[in-house]
Parts: C-alpha cells; sequence; structure tokens
C-alpha cells in the first residue's frame, strides 16, 4: 500500500532506513502517480541469516548416542 507525500516528509528517515535495511521497495502516491524508494543495491538474502552454533565432531556420534535418560514424553 502506497503512503502519502505528507507521511513520508513526516517520516522520511524511518522510511529511508527500513528500505535500506530490509529492501523491501516502498511506494508513494504523489498527484495520482505512485512512486517508488528502492535500494540500489539489495542485501543478499544470506546476510541476514542469524549465525547459528556449530557442532564439531562427528555427526554419526550424535545420531548413536543414547538419548533415553534425556528423554521425557
Amino acid at each position: 500500500m502506497a503512503i502519502s507525500a505528507s507521511a513520508l516528509r513526516q517520516n522520511i528517515y524511518k522510511i529511508l532506513d527500513r528500505v535500506a535495511e530490509t529492501g523491501i521497495p516502498e511506494e508513494v502516491n504523489r498527484k495520482g502517480h505512485v512512486l517508488q524508494i528502492i535500494a540500489k543495491n539489495k542485501k543478499s538474502k544470506l546476510a541476514n541469516a542469524k549465525k547459528r552454533p556449530v557442532i564439531k565432531g562427528n555427526p554419526d556420534d550424535l545420531v548413536h548416542m543414547d538419548w533415553s535418560e534425556l528423554w521425557q514424553p
């Protein structure tokens, strides 16, 4: 949904920051025309990925571990 030029004027920095961070274009209505604010260099989807802990070791050791004492139905 496009915002009005007045709303853009009131929130210009928030809108620009949001477009820069997310890469999602913002549409603005101005005298019957729809304009877009877009980030020229979109971020990679992987750039937003959270870093997760890595298991170091042999994955087969996890499969063959006895988990019965930790299991609670």
